[in-house]
């Protein structure tokens, strides 16, 4: 493979100069460059692309850190971050922390070694000092900590919109799929329904599963426990994944959806529309999380100050389970 002095030494300059030709930096005549670009093309010459970024201080790499690749939500999130990082020029290293000890903190040292420009973590900060980087760092659905911007959905909204749709359709026990974390923004969701279903006379039978425990046999494994164990409910509250284990189970168990019971999803992903009935469900805006989380990013890193947090609004989709 051709090197910067198989190219100097085919044009008859400097190595100086076949650098400043090829970064564009410094004066160099027109002939020179064109004779220089001649020979760099007849030997095939690639740019040592690590040597120019650690000479600029810049990689055009983002970190993004998500929990699970498997799960629809974020490997939908990633796909659109991926795009709209490369809009500006980016490409991305993707790192899942899914039954990985210690990966957050790896990912965060990587940044600190200027392996990347900076990281969008769509996971729990690993500790207290990772708020100490220096480094440009957005959170999307995960509160990281002050100075630290955050982009996410409005779950207060969207847990109004699942209890009103429940509520509209004359649901009195329902069974309520959530979690419990480091306070996230999307715990709001549960709290809103929650309280909303309460205070109309519902009763809510409340299903807390583990946290960031996201697989698809453990959410088969534990709606169908609870589903086959309430079969008196006649409405469900879950995330997408979650609501398709409640219709699998209810089917199973001969109730009519929704006739008997009704189902609204959470998180809206692609494949909420190819099920019969298709969910009910809260839609998040996707594209809309992963172009506010890569601007928040860009404004970062041209030096502007950290914007405050951003809020996507969220929809109902109209299905066939309520």
């Amino acid at each position: 493979m051709a090197g910067i002095k198989d190219v100097a030494r085919r044009a008859g300059v400097g190595v100086g100069t076949v650098s400043r030709a090829l970064n564009g930096s410094g004066y160099i005549s027109e002939e020179t460059r064109k004779k220089i670009l001649e020979a760099a093309k007849a030997l095939d010459y690639q740019p040592n692309e690590l040597a120019k970024n650690l000479s600029r201080n810049k990689t055009d790499f983002i970190g993004i850190m998500m929990p699970n690749l498997e799960h629809p939500f974020f490997a939908s999130l990633l796909k659109y971050m991926e795009l709209e990082l490369y809009r500006y020029g980016y490409k991305c290293m993707v790192c899942s922390t899914d039954q990985i000890d210690h990966r957050e903190q790896e990912f965060i040292d990587m940044l600190k070694r200027n392996v990347m420009d900076g990281i969008i973590a769509c996971v729990d900060a690993p500790n207290e000092e990772a708020l100490e980087i220096g480094r440009p760092v957005v959170s999307v659905e995960r509160r990281w900590g002050e100075g630290i911007p955050m982009v996410y959905s409005d779950h207060e909204m969207g847990g109004r919109m699942a209890a009103e749709a429940l509520l509209n359709a004359g649901c009195r026990k329902v069974l309520h799929f959530s979690s419990q974390g480091k306070n996230p923004p999307f715990e709001k969701r549960h709290t809103v329904f929650r309280t909303l279903m309460r205070e109309h006379g519902v009763e809510v039978i409340e299903v807390e599963g583990e946290w960031n425990h996201m697989d698809y046999a453990y959410d088969r494994e534990i709606t169908r426990r609870y589903m086959l164990r309430h079969l008196e409910v006649d409405g469900v509250f879950a995330s997408d994944v979650q609501a398709f284990g409640c219709m699998a189970a209810a089917l199973e168990a001969g109730i009519r959806i929704p006739e008997k019971l009704k189902i609204v999803g959470y998180d809206g992903t692609e494949i909420t529309r190819m099920t019969y009935p298709a969910l009910t469900c809260v839609c998040q805006d996707l594209p809309g999380l992963a172009k506010a989380g890569v601007q928040t990013m860009v404004t970062l890193l041209e030096g502007e100050p950290s914007p405050a947090d951003q809020v996507i609004p969220v929809s109902l989709q109209t299905g066939g389970t309520v």
